[in-house]
């Protein structure tokens, strides 16, 4: 029901900006538009990807390998893949829903999406870059490190542990 109210909230303050400036709201449109173009191919190729992996791998595995029994290997294993990786945050929410609905773990999950979006393995020549390798590698460390924390966190909180 909140997903209806929010569509009509979005329609109405649609239809009142294009009646205050139709150049403005169309241009809006075509913008957003555009952004969604541009992230469309991220979204359903790692939608498919999981998709895939999801069908190859059958719900015991995913729980062997990262559900709530895998314990510290499994929380270790999604931090290592989410500190390599490089995934924008609005495809690697919902593909961690899949993940969740499939058998893995939410300590493993928080650790995976906290190292995804703290730690930055394939992009740190371009932060020595700007910031130098004491503060990168410094600052990468830290963000690994304070991965496991919210993992351990998210545990006590979903009662995980």
């Amino acid at each position: 029901m909140g997903n209806y109210l929010f569509y009509a909230v979005m329609i109405i303050l649609l239809i009142i900006s294009f009646l205050k400036d139709k150049q403005k709201t169309k241009k809006a449109l075509k913008k957003a538009w555009k952004s969604f173009d541009n992230i469309l191919p991220q979204i359903l190729g790692i939608t498919m990807l999981v998709g895939i992996l999801l069908a190859v791998f059958n719900t015991e595995f995913v729980s062997s390998i990262i559900g709530e029994e895998s314990g510290w290997f499994g929380i270790i294993l999604s931090a290592i893949v989410g500190a390599i990786t490089l995934i924008p945050g609005f495809v690697a929410f919902p593909m961690s829903d899949m993940l969740l609905k499939n058998g893995a773990g939410y300590m493993q999950i928080g650790a995976f999406i906290s190292t995804l979006m703290m730690v930055g393995i394939v992009t740190i020549p371009v932060e020595i870059k700007y910031f130098g390798k004491k503060l990168t590698v410094a600052r990468n460390i830290l963000a690994f490190i304070f991965s496991f924390l919210v993992a351990y966190i998210i545990g006590k909180v979903v009662g995980g542990i």
